[in-house]
């Protein structure tokens, strides 16, 4: 029985030892919020007027986006990773989220355009 306990505890330690950030960040028109995902903290709130807004993701954490704008809108969304390859994509910005992916280093949002979907 000690053993087991011992093991559980060391297993609890090593997980929360390596456990990752997230923050999210949330656009709703031109508004930007960055806030803590587990407490719900404003870390930031700006205004998006630039083509793209930048977003550093510390290296292990993950990044919520929040897409929300009221009317059926795309963001064209730049991914840079740590080894610098980048990609981009088209996404839905009509109430969606997305998670990045692990070694996500920044991620660049445009501003929202509207697409015809055939």
């Amino acid at each position: 029985m000690k053993k087991l306990t011992l093991s559980i505890g060391l297993v609890a330690a090593i997980l929360s030892a390596k456990a990752q950030d997230t923050t999210c960040t949330y656009f709703y028109k031109k508004r930007v919020i960055e806030f803590n995902y587990q407490t719900s903290e404003i870390l930031k709130d700006t205004f998006h007027y630039e083509k793209l807004f930048d977003i550093e993701v510390k290296y292990g954490d993950v990044l919520c986006l929040d897409l929300n704008d009221e009317k059926n809108r795309v963001r064209k969304v730049i991914t840079t990773f740590f080894d610098g390859t980048t990609r981009k994509d088209i996404l839905d910005s009509k109430d969606n989220i997305y998670y990045t992916p692990r070694g996500v280093v920044k991620v660049s949002v445009g501003r929202p355009r509207l697409a015809i979907k055939l």
